[in-house]
């Protein structure tokens, strides 16, 4: 064995820890970046249009990339593959939805339940609730309660939880093909979602969706927003215990606002600034305490 290749084992194997944690912190800014880009759509082709375009592409670049037909699956393995794409589907469907009447800020924190409620179910130690407890403190400083008053729309927010369970059951059904490649689960899975999704954008949006302007932004936010971090997040999934993954999803709502200020020209309060070290400092713990630790992996969960 050479010099080069000893050396490069050494650094594989310090780096390998990380890497999954790596996978899914790009996962989370690279969405951040397209759901800011697809917002840009919502007057154009609506909220369900956006979510056929995401999808829709998304679906195509996947497909192409992966090719998950060349090899063959048993029928437990295509039910299984069907209900991680419905899941995946529902659950971006339900959120754009929920965007048309609930804050954003809100509709994010009620969707963030799904994957709290993963973390909170596989918790077996009082540290991993305390890291769960500053990640609700962070969660709750991001909700603009004095800018929305008491009353929210009742259809958006079962929108917004809908997508939370949804959520929920893409962790947990990911897990259950952590031993599939990665990239022709998700492509699979994607295309299953498209074939869901992409009708109803169709119906709501009708010729909108044929303007070649909107095309183009549509592609972008696909790669951006969907077929990037979601083939990440499979990728960290192998890897992740789903105490910890369910946990450091957490940042996206402070990756949402950063990529506010940077892309929207949001400025951030004094209490989001807060919020977000908060959420920081409770997903930075839990990855700390998981490289210590021998937890199950996602596909060790009971069923949802």
């Amino acid at each position: 064995m050479t010099m080069t290749q000893e050396s490069g084992e050494r650094s594989g194997g310090v780096f390998a820890p990380i890497k999954p944690f790596g996978a899914l912190l790009a996962a989370m800014v690279t969405l951040a970046i397209g759901t800011s880009i697809g917002k840009s759509l919502f007057p154009h082709v609506g909220a369900a249009g956006t979510v056929a375009y995401r999808v829709g592409f998304s679906a195509l670049f996947l497909l192409a990339i992966w090719r998950p037909w060349r090899r063959r699956y048993s029928a437990a393995e295509w039910r299984l593959f069907a209900a991680f794409g419905a899941s995946l589907g529902l659950m971006n469907l339900c959120f754009y939805l929920s965007l048309r009447t609930v804050p954003l800020g809100i509709a994010i924190a009620t969707e963030f339940m799904g994957p709290l409620g993963v973390a909170l179910w596989s918790t077996r130690r009082p540290r991993d609730l305390a890291w769960l407890a500053l990640t609700l403190v962070g969660l709750a400083l991001l909700l603009p309660i004095e800018e929305t008053g008491s009353r929210l729309d009742p259809a958006g927010m079962a929108f917004a939880a809908s997508a939370g369970v949804f959520w929920a059951l893409y962790i947990v059904l990911g897990g259950k093909l952590a031993h599939q490649h990665a990239g022709h689960s998700i492509a699979i899975a994607m295309g299953v979602a498209a074939v869901i999704v992409v009708p109803v954008g169709v119906f709501s949006a009708n010729a909108a969706l044929l303007d070649p302007r909107f095309i183009a932004t549509g592609m972008v936010v696909a790669a951006v927003s969907s077929a990037i971090p979601y083939s990440l997040e499979m990728v960290a999934l192998k890897h992740i215990p789903a105490r910890v993954f369910g946990t450091l999803t957490s940042v996206e709502p402070a990756m949402g606002a950063v990529a506010g200020f940077l892309f929207l020209h949001e400025l951030l309060s004094p209490r989001q600034g807060i919020a977000i070290v908060c959420v920081i400092l409770a997903s930075a713990g839990t990855a700390m305490t998981a490289r210590r630790e021998a937890d199950p992996v996602l596909n060790e969960l009971p069923p949802a």
